[in-house]
């Protein structure tokens, strides 16, 4: 009973959103089978316009700056992704970030990066604007302290949750984090190792898995003695996301196996994903070489990943 009442709330909420945005919600009950859709390849010859994508990052207790090189530089490596970034926020947990407050402020993007800590933004209508791209069908990328922004917004936040597919309100003590690929027959995690202890971390309390979302790599808490997902995909209706609490350090950043790992979540969440985990003939990347981050200390060289 607790639970119906909990998904007839949270279905309240997302019709909320929507008729205040002047658009018909999406059904929660109608949950699009996006993985079932075959990716289209260009044609051989073909050139094909980059994917573009939108960065929106800032807030607290991150080195946002410099993560914005990793991700835009890092994604256009491995594949033909443009990244266009929006960082706002000087280190403010309650900052409103402008460019959502533009008119459809999605619009020319293929995806959205979300990458900003904004727990104490708690204006509903506000974070409407935000959910209303997505609740269209705009897929989206969320990393690390996106997960605990907006967490004080009262019932709102549980549709900011659901579009996630995980509720997050903490993480236990930095240390490093031992993931476990627990789908390595899922396209996005082609090419990623059975194990992984990265460079350094920061372990995101997963209290929740909504009913759409797939785990795909998990990491366990010593702290809360449990096992906590670290990587996932999530559907919405026809929106495509895929999600990881790690990044909180530019050195896990800056492996392969981290930017491998959310290229090919873009790549996925756009169907320009093959199923060997390669982008389609014509999204191939830049070429991977080492990311010099200026002003900064030098990252241990064995964090960098090989030049190919």
């Amino acid at each position: 009973m607790r639970m119906d009442q909990s998904l007839n709330k949270t279905r309240a909420i997302w019709a909320i959103a929507m008729l205040a945005c002047g658009v018909v919600a999406i059904s929660l009950g109608n949950v699009a089978s996006a993985q079932g859709e075959q990716p289209v390849a260009a044609k051989a010859g073909e050139s094909v316009a980059p994917i573009r994508a939108l960065l929106i990052s800032g807030g607290c207790c991150h080195d946002y700056p410099r993560q914005g090189i990793i991700i835009s530089k890092g994604l256009a490596q491995r594949a033909r992704i443009q990244v266009d970034v929006v960082e706002e926020g000087d280190g403010k947990k309650d900052h409103q970030v402008s460019k959502y407050n533009e008119a459809n402020w999605a619009d020319g993007y293929d995806v959205i990066i979300h990458n900003e800590c904004f727990g104490d933004v708690k204006d509903e209508a506000f974070i409407r604007k935000i959910l209303k791209a997505h609740m269209e069908g705009k897929p989206a990328i969320f990393i690390h302290c996106s997960m605990h922004s907006y967490r004080n917004a009262g019932d709102i936040a549980d549709g900011w949750r659901e579009l996630i597919g995980v509720t997050s309100r903490r993480h236990e003590n930095a240390r490093p984090e031992n993931v476990v690929n627990i789908m390595p027959q899922h396209p996005v995690m082609h090419g990623f190792p059975e194990k992984w202890t990265t460079p350094n971390g920061e372990l995101y309390v997963i209290e929740k898995v909504w009913p759409n979302c797939t785990p795909l790599a998990t990491a366990f808490g010593p702290q809360t003695k449990a096992e906590h997902p670290v990587i996932w995909v999530n559907t919405l209706g026809k929106t495509k996301v895929f999600g990881t609490t790690l990044g909180h350090h530019n050195e896990t950043m800056l492996s392969e196996e981290w930017l491998g790992v959310v290229t090919r979540g873009v790549l996925w969440t756009v169907d320009k994903l093959q199923e060997n985990g390669q982008p389609l003939p014509g999204y191939e990347g830049s070429g991977i070489v080492p990311i010099e981050l200026p002003g900064l200390k030098p990252i241990p060289e064995k964090s960098l990943p090989a030049t190919r």
